[in-house]
Formats: C-alpha cells, sequence, structure tokens
C-alpha cells in the first residue's frame, strides 16, 4: 500500500520523497509523515510498504530516498552495506501469536522451535486444544520473518507454509483462523490474537529494553550517503524529541534511546549509552 501525504497552504516549490520497507515500521513512518507536511507545506512524500528487503534493495539502486528496514543492510544478500548510511529510529518487539482457541498462552524456545519445523502439528501436544496448528510465515525478505528466525527459532528457519507479505494481513488471519500461529511486531497487537510467552518471559516492551526479551529488531532508515537536504531535513524530524518521544511510544515502539543494551548485526550486545545518538536533533519542536 501506498500513502501520500501533502499539505499545500501556499504556492511553494514542491519537494518530494519517497519511502519503501517494512510494514513493522510503516505506522511511525505514516504519523511522523503527517507531522513533517505540517511544518514543511509542499512536501509531497509517498510512504511505500513492500518489506524490509524491498527498502534496503530499492534505496541501493537509487529508486527511493529512504529504504526502511528491521534488518541490518549487511544481513541482506545483494547488498553492499558500505554504500549506505545507517539510521537507528526505533526498536520494536517481534512476538509469537496464536488464535486464542488454541488454549496455550506459554512455550519454550524449544517448543517454538519444534512448531514452526513441523515437529509438533497439534495444540494438545502442548497441553492446549485437539486442533491442528497452522503456521503463517511472513514473506521471504521481510525483517520480521528475518528477526523471529534469527531470535525466536535460534537460527532455524521456519517450514514452507502459507506466505502473507503484511503484518495487518497475517493479524486478521490468525485472529479468524483456530489454531494458527504466526509473529508480529508488538504494535500489531490486538484482542483477536494472542501473544505467547517464551520460557515464561512475556513480550512486553520492559523485557525488550532489557534484552529479557530477545526477539526484537531496530527500525532502520538507510540512505544513500550522498543525500539530499529534504531527506537530511526528514530524517532530523524522525530523531527530533517530537517524533521520538511523543509518536513513537503512543505507537507502541521504543526509542532508541530508551534501550539499555546496544546489539550489533551479529548479536553481540554492548552498553548503549551515548551509541545511538545518530544523528543531529535539529527539528525538535512539536509539529
Amino acid at each position: 500500500m501506498t500513502v501520500t501525504f501533502l499539505t499545500a497552504c501556499r504556492p511553494l516549490e514542491r519537494n518530494s520523497l519517497t519511502l519503501a520497507g517494512s510494514t513493522a515500521f510503516q505506522p511511525i513512518v505514516e504519523m511522523a509523515a503527517k507531522g513533517y507536511n505540517l511544518r514543511h507545506p509542499g512536501t509531497v512524500i509517498n510512504v511505500q510498504g513492500g518489506g524490509s528487503g524491498t527498502g534496503v534493495s530499492q534505496v541501493q539502486e537509487g529508486a527511493i530516498d529512504i529504504g526502511n528496514s528491521d534488518l541490518f543492510a549487511s544481513e541482506k544478500k545483494g547488498i553492499n552495506a558500505s554504500r549506505l548510511r545507517d539510521h537507528l529510529i526505533a526498536v520494536t518487539g517481534i512476538t509469537p501469536i496464536v488464535n486464542p482457541k488454541a488454549g496455550v498462552k506459554n512455550v519454550s524456545q524449544r517448543q517454538l522451535v519444534a512448531i514452526f519445523t513441523g515437529k509438533i502439528v497439534n495444540w494438545r501436544q502442548l497441553g492446549g486444544e485437539d486442533l491442528k496448528i497452522t503456521v503463517i510465515n511472513r514473506s521471504i525478505g521481510s525483517g520480521t520473518r528475518n528477526n523471529f528466525e534469527k531470535w525466536g527459532l535460534a537460527g532455524h528457519s521456519s517450514m514452507v507454509a502459507q506466505e502473507q507479505s503484511s503484518s495487518g494481513t497475517v493479524c486478521k488471519i490468525v485472529g479468524a483462523t483456530p489454531g494458527a500461529i504466526s509473529y508480529i511486531a508488538f504494535p500489531y497487537i490486538n484482542k483477536k490474537i494472542q501473544p505467547l510467552s517464551i520460557d515464561g518471559v512475556k513480550p512486553s516492551m520492559q523485557n525488550v529494553k532489557s534484552n529479557k526479551w530477545k526477539i526484537w529488531a531496530y527500525e532502520h532508515m538507510y540512505t544513500l550517503k550522498k543525500n539530499d537536504k529534504n531527506t537530511r531535513s526528514f530524517l532530523n524530524y524522525m530523531m527530533s524529541d517530537y517524533v521520538q518521544q511523543k509518536i513513537i511510544p503512543k505507537l507502541g515502539y521504543i526509542p532508541v534511546s530508551s534501550m539499555s543494551i546496544k546489539r550489533s548485526d551479529n548479536g553481540t550486545l554492548s552498553s548503549s549509552e551515548g551509541s545511538h545518538k545518530n544523528i543531529a536533533r535539529s527539528d525538535t519542536n512539536r509539529p
């Protein structure tokens, strides 16, 4: 889906920005684009989904201005990460979800792997209802899928199963299908689906901040190293106090500055103190 934001209160030179990629990141980008338009009349901002892989690939090709991604560029095949600049905007937790009729609220990581690799096929095997397990995957190239397999499934690949290209569609299918299981970013959780705890740890923002809940991802905005003033202006707005302290928490994400740890693309952990301040905050007032 493409969302275009345009505000033109008076004749101005029209500027445009095109962003594409992660659907997990899309709610932040769309809301921020509305606020940015209030301060920059005449700017056209095209916000598209398509998945993290699409975002990183298209920005490398110069087809878009900003690629939104739940992946580090170095994790995507065919991407020369040295050509791109990484702007860390937020963090999102990712959780396995089930249809509530499954009757299960907690699994071990070993059991989770067994479900997604086809070794456990009925919820009765886990103390739940006598329902066949239906696995719903995100599409290949999805940052949500990549991070779920890497951190939730301990590097195991999910079995071949139905694939969906957006988090919203996954929620609808799981909510309507008894026995279904999938995974989504925290902001998409709703009353029609049941998030699963893993080894007794609940999928909460507080547990993400401390890395007690390990299935989480950075929300990256990638640009070419040489970019124009409009791109830089929008990136500064994304790191403004208003976006970081108002929009991001309101939508169920975590500002990067709130993380107590930092995680590299290879999983190395370090203290986050001062390390997430990667964009100058020159546009800090409320729109």
